[in-house]
This record gives structure tokens, sequence and C-alpha cells, in this order.
């Protein structure tokens, strides 16, 4: 004779199976912010480039690798962040007293060959430095993320007085702790000479650091043992990019020209560049080249236009276009990795070497203050740079 379970049972049994289930999964601690998306960092970079200063300019051609390849080893819950830099020019008289002599030289961008080849063709040229103006037009004229685990900053560097120009830097520092943006100043002179001259206010805008250096200073460089070689991977790394696109072939050549732009300024920035190209996360070219573009998307040799292609590959089907990308994909990894190992043993070399200088004190410059800083203030975004 079967058992008949009435209905008052069987609904209390499932209320309590239900309620076990729940109990078995993880829940939420109310007031912990967990993010799940991709972490990210957003860089504004403000160059003052007035008569003074070439040197600053020479100086952020060189620390551009070094910000990224710093920002590059933050990791927050295992997951590398999207970086994302943008550069604004200010106190040339060509942009105009509308515009308050400011200029936006590129937007948001991880393009870190076109962001190279901008900062490569700055000059400088004698003008009003209206801090307030850039700071200001930098906040308002840029997509911000509005997430508040972003690491939203600014980094202005200049000289003169920092209150120039008849928008006030309190306006910009408002805009700035709305949108959650940490502004930092970067002084090029003697420090209580930019203290006279208020580059110290920033502290108002968001909890930003004020700091000085010597724009005219070389960077100082350690040669090492590895560097030849990392740089012999960067040919061989170079020759695993497949260009696509109407502006596959100019992005193609614009990649060996960058190259050869920071090579011109020391071995050492063109090694430290190659250690930024080592890195799939940070250098990414899915715009012009389809291995990247493969990556991101497995039907993508299926999609693209084969007349935009390189004249060798005009012709070939899409089944040897797809065993050819995968071949590049898998050199690729080989020589990062090679790369990434190569990375490791220079920085352990260049920390030995200086632990053995009898120079204790480092000589401070756009590279050396701006890693500081992005180390310290990361902190605040559950993010960890070792």
């Amino acid at each position: 004779m079967k058992k008949i379970i009435k209905p008052t049972v069987f609904l209390l049994c499932m209320g309590l199976f239900i309620g076990f289930t729940s109990l078995t999964k993880p829940i939420a601690s109310p007031g912990i912010n967990i993010p799940t998306e991709t972490p990210k960092i957003q860089v504004a970079v403000l160059l003052d480039v007035s008569n003074s200063m070439d040197g600053l300019i020479e100086q952020a051609k060189a620390q551009l690798w070094n910000m990224v390849s710093t920002m590059g080893k933050a990791q927050c819950d295992g997951k590398t962040p999207q970086i994302q830099i943008a550069l604004f020019e200010y106190g040339r008289p060509e942009n105009g007293i509308t515009s308050g002599y400011v200029r936006q030289i590129s937007g948001f961008t991880s393009n870190l060959d076109a962001l190279s080849q901008k900062l490569f063709a700055l000059h400088t040229n004698g003008g009003d430095e209206y801090c307030g103006q850039v700071i200001y037009t930098s906040l308002n004229k840029l997509t911000w993320d509005a997430a508040k685990s972003t690491y939203k900053v600014i980094f202005i560097a200049g000289n003169e007085d920092f209150l120039q120009g008849s928008l006030t830097y309190t306006k910009a520092c408002a805009t700035a702790r709305d949108k959650g943006v940490i502004v930092n100043t970067i002084y090029c002179g003697d420090r209580l000479q930019g203290i006279r001259e208020h580059w110290n206010l920033n502290a108002e805008c968001g909890n930003g650091s004020y700091t000085n250096i010597n724009q005219d200073a070389r960077i100082d460089e350690i040669p090492t043992p590895y560097d030849s070689m990392i740089l012999t991977l960067n040919q061989s790394l170079n020759s695993t990019y497949i260009s696509y696109g109407h502006a596959g072939a100019s992005s193609f050549a614009a990649q060996g020209s960058v190259d050869k732009m920071n090579e011109s300024l020391s071995q050492t920035v063109a090694v430290k560049r190659v250690m930024v190209k080592g890195k799939k996360e940070l250098y990414k070219n899915t715009e012009w080249d389809i291995v990247d573009a493969a990556n991101e998307d497995k039907d993508f040799v299926n999609k693209v236009d084969m007349k935009t292609l390189p004249d060798s590959l005009k012709r070939k089907s899409r089944t040897e276009l797809k065993q050819l990308v995968d071949k590049k994909n898998k050199e690729r990894i080989t020589i990062q990795q090679d790369i990434s190992k190569l990375a490791i043993k220079r920085d352990i070399y260049i920390q030995t070497e200086k632990a053995r200088s009898s120079q204790k004190t480092q000589t401070a410059t756009l590279e050396t203050e701006i890693e500081k800083i992005i180390r310290k203030q990361a902190k605040q975004f559950r993010m960890i740079i070792p």
C-alpha cells in the first residue's frame, strides 16, 4: 500500500529543502563592495608646454613605459587592471585664449603606440599656464568611469603660479571631488618655490599629492646583461603581427617607428617599451592586428575583409589564414613569456646594483615621482603593486 504525503507535509519539506540550499549559497556581506568586473585605471597627464619645459617633455616621452609597466603590475582580486591614458597640453598661445591655451592631445586610450607618437610630436612655445583651466577641461572633456572602484587620477606638471587664469582652481577641484578624481601636482623646480607659487593646494582636489622634480635631469639608467636580449626578442615579437583594415598597414609601420623613436632616447627607454609589449594585458592592438583581434573574437578570421590584408595574404583561404593566425599567436605567447622572464632578471639585477651603489638619494624626475604616487594611491582601490 502506497503512502500518501499530505500537501501540508510536502510543502513543509520543500520549504526546509529550499531554506537549506539557500544557506549553502554565498551571501554578500552588507556594505562590502566586491567588484566582479575588470578593474580599471584612468590617467590624465597634463603637461606645461611653455618655453622652459623642454626637459619635462623629454622626461614625459621616456616615462610613459615605466608608468604603464608600474600600473600593469597591479593586481586586484587576481586581475590586471585595464589601463587608459589621456594627454593634454597647456600654455601654448596657438591653442587660443578661449580654450585657456589648453588642447587635448589624446582622449582616454589603450593604444600606446599612438600615444607615444603624440608625445614625441610635442614641442614647447611660450605662453600663459592656466592650471585650473586645464584641470577643469580634462575633467569635463574626458569620459571618466563612474565606478568608485576605478582609480581615476590626474597628473599636472609645470611651473609658474598655479593660480593663473580666470577659471579658479577651486572650481576645478570641486569638479574633481564630484567625479572621484585624484589630482596630483608636480612642480618643475625648487620645492619651496613651488609652494610659494601655490602648487601645494591640490589637497583640495581629491586628496592628491604635491611633489617637485628637476625637469632637466637625466633619468638614472643602469645597463644590464639582459637589455640586448630583450631588444632582440622585440624584433621577433614584431614579426608576429598581421595587419588588417584600412589603417592596418600604417599602424604596423607605426609600431616599428615608435620602437625607433624610443631607441633614440636611450637603450633603457627602448627596453622598458619592449617589457610593456611583452605583456598581453597591457599591449593590445585589436583594431589593426588580426592575432589580437582573433583572441578577442574567435570568429574574427571569418569576418575580416580579406581585401584589407597584406598583399601576400589576400589570396589565401580563410582556413589558411586561420592556421597562420594560430601559428603567430603561439609564437607571440612564447616570445612574450621569454621577455617577461628576462624582465624579472633585469629588475633583480638593477635592484642589486642600486643596493651596491654609494648614491643613496635618487634624482626626482617625472618617472620616479609618478611611480611613487601610483604605488601609494592604488592601494586605496584594492590594487596591490609588488
